[in-house]
């Protein structure tokens, strides 16, 4: 075997002094417990590894989501704050980063929507394009994580989707609108919503779930057991076979041992606000290899931290380029407050439907549920680009010449997402920014920072984006919206991707082919950091695809690394199958029946007679287990009108 390639052979530490009952020493350290690293704990302990996941935020069960999106402490995450929540909020330079938090990582708080990239755009980017046919190569695997998520069609037909649809014929893009494709649990052939049942999904090896009641609350936390969240999956199935999550662990710093074939430190504090509990909290951890999963964020602070501490002198001098936002702009609509118009656009999953306005474009109107008002208070007026010192003059003109849409934003946030639409747009157009580290001033370490790319920068507002908020506000008679974060001309980014990306050498990329990073064999990045070009859709599914591919190629514990040697030039490869597959047979793919939610409310008197609520035909087995909340918000309304 090859030098290089023995260092990075994931084999067991013999000879090293691991003892196996050591809660200190592992074979592998998993950084975060997202898309990427819950893939690669399950894949690895069904290969005989003993695996540690590290994760900042806090172990969530069902009841631990917040109600509201007021409950500060359960939602946000910012651990100096004492907020232990699910949404983080990062602000750079050039975009504001949304992303998630706790054991399960982002799929707490994400949409539940399980895209593939859309076209060719994203595999033949000039970045990786031409080392292999990715989409060939990543298609098996992409299967394997959609059957783990279980990626269904939205069965519901929502008033969003009336509206969206409308928006995409006047566009004349009419046939690309399509349900989306989720990871949620609707119940099992027209099963209760709302009512537990055996594991659906892994043939009695995963937990018992419950069906969606649809209440739009996704994005604030599920609490009825009905989205697929990695610790309902990938992740219960490693913990099952062995791994060891660690909650509230933030990762600090890595070091490279020098002893004889590598092997790397892991310097680990609490996740608190407590400055002497944190420094107390302070231990080593040591594993044969470090696998980051942390988040882009996350991940490339890691990074940045090891050059800026001359611990990691080899690194590529690509790290943070490339860094995408997914081209993306987020803005919305909502209704007036006195418009005769009285819908309810809380009803359905996070994200129902989409459509494409253009080749390059992909639209996705979203809701949240009851309970997100403060979500209201990160709106504003709309607004057009103008140059970066002008933007804010032109925000004050839009108030200006319309002061009550300014107001309505404060008059009325009790009902706002029962008025609200939210336009999430994302392209495959190749831009992005550059990732730099600095010195803190007054603490340790380092924080990010963005500067301009070698390239096309990326966009700090869509006109396609506004185009579809203004035809989606006249339609539910309301009023477009820009993200506050559009006064200061800063877009903001649910999907931040790259800064890590993959490469043939140093001087292409971070990572090889097979998600080594280039000098560091025995290190790995699989999260979103990892992803190479600008997705235009939600990258989760590709996130987990890319790693399913990663550690199919990694050998069982004892055996030979199959792998090309570090350096060596790139060849496609079979996988390795597992010792202890976690899944002897998966269960049935769940039968569920379509439902429109588009449609009149029944009278306050009719309640308690669900054969009389105008459902669409053919849902029968639905109409008397209408979820309780659904029944009682419409039933104190007058009657809606039609999509």
């Amino acid at each position: 075997m090859h030098p290089a390639q023995e260092a990075a052979s994931p084999r067991p530490a013999s000879g090293s002094g691991r003892d196996a009952d050591d809660p200190q020493e592992w074979d592998v350290i998993v950084v975060g417990s997202g898309f990427g690293g819950s893939v690669a704990a399950l894949r690895l302990v069904e290969k005989g590894y003993r695996v540690a996941v590290l994760e900042a935020g806090r172990r969530f069960g069902d009841s631990d989501f917040p109600r509201t999106s007021w409950d500060l402490r359960r939602y946000v995450f910012a651990p100096a704050l004492g907020l232990q929540g699910i949404q983080r909020f990062s602000l750079l330079r050039d975009v504001i980063v949304l992303a998630g938090a706790g054991v399960g990582g982002g799929s707490l708080v994400y949409g539940n929507t399980l895209y593939r990239p859309h076209g060719r755009a994203f595999y033949d980017d000039p970045q990786w394009g031409h080392i292999t046919d990715w989409a060939g190569e990543l298609a098996p695997h992409y299967d394997t994580a959609a059957t783990m998520l279980g990626v269904t069609i939205n069965p519901a037909r929502t008033p969003i989707d009336t509206v969206l649809e409308t928006v995409a014929e006047e566009m004349g893009v009419g046939p690309t609108f399509a349900p989306s494709q989720v990871g949620v649990f609707f119940g099992v052939d027209g099963g209760l919503p709302g009512v537990t049942v055996p594991d659906p999904f892994f043939g009695g090896a995963g937990p018992p779930r419950a069906g969606c009641l649809q209440c739009g609350a996704c994005m604030t936390g599920c609490r009825y057991n009905a989205k697929n969240t990695l610790d309902k999956n990938y992740l219960y199935l490693a913990e099952q076979g062995g791994a060891v999550v660690f909650e509230r662990t933030l990762v600090r710093r890595l070091r490279q041992l020098p002893r004889s074939g590598g092997g790397w430190e892991v310097f680990v504090t609490a996740t608190t606000a407590d400055p002497l509990r944190r420094r107390r909290s302070g231990r080593t951890l040591r594993a044969r290899h470090v696998v980051l999963a942390a988040g882009t964020w996350g991940t490339q602070q890691l990074l940045h931290q090891g050059v800026a501490d001359r611990a990691l002198p080899h690194l590529s001098p690509r790290l943070g380029e490339l860094t995408r936002t997914n081209s993306e702009a987020i803005c919305g609509a909502t209704r007036r407050l006195r418009s005769h118009d009285e819908r309810d656009f809380r009803q359905g999953v996070a994200i129902t439907s989409s459509m494409y306005p253009d080749a390059n474009t992909h639209v996705e109107a979203c809701r949240y549920g009851r309970g997100a008002q403060s979500i209201a208070l990160l709106s504003t007026v709309m607004i057009d680009g103008a140059a970066p010192h002008r933007r804010w003059l032109a925000w004050l003109r839009a108030v200006g010449a319309a002061p009550l849409q300014l107001v309505s934003n404060f008059l009325g946030p009790r009902s706002w997402s029962q008025r609200s639409i939210i336009t999430l747009v994302m392209q495959t157009v190749d831009n992005s920014i550059t990732i730099r580290a600095r010195r803190r001033w007054f603490a340790h370490g380092v924080t990010l920072t963005s500067t301009a790319p070698r390239g096309a920068p990326s966009p700090r507002w869509l006109p396609v984006a506004n185009d579809v908020s203004r035809r989606i506000a006249a339609l539910i008679d309301g009023h477009p919206r820009s993200s506050v974060a559009d006064i200061f001309d800063v877009p903001m980014t649910a999907h931040f991707l790259g800064g890590a990306v993959i490469g043939e050498t140093p001087q292409t990329g971070v990572i090889d082919p097979y998600h080594r990073v280039h000098g560091y064999p025995s290190l790995h990045v699989v999260d979103g950091a990892a992803i190479s070009a600008n997705l235009g859709v939600n990258p989760s599914l590709t996130i987990a695809a890319q790693a399913e591919r990663a550690f199919s190629l990694w050998p069982n514990l004892g055996q030979a690394d199959p792998r090309p040697a570090p350096g060596q030039p790139y060849r496609r490869m079979p996988a390795v199958p597992a010792l202890r597959p976690a899944v002897i047979r998966f269960g049935p793919q769940p039968s569920v029946p379509r439902v429109d939610l588009d449609q009149p409310a029944a009278p306050a008197a009719d309640v308690q007679r669900p054969e009389q609520r105008g459902w669409a035909s053919g849902i029968t087995a639905w109409r008397p287990r209408l979820v309780p909340w659904l029944a009682t918000s419409t039933s104190t309304r007058s009657t809606r009108r039609s999509g």
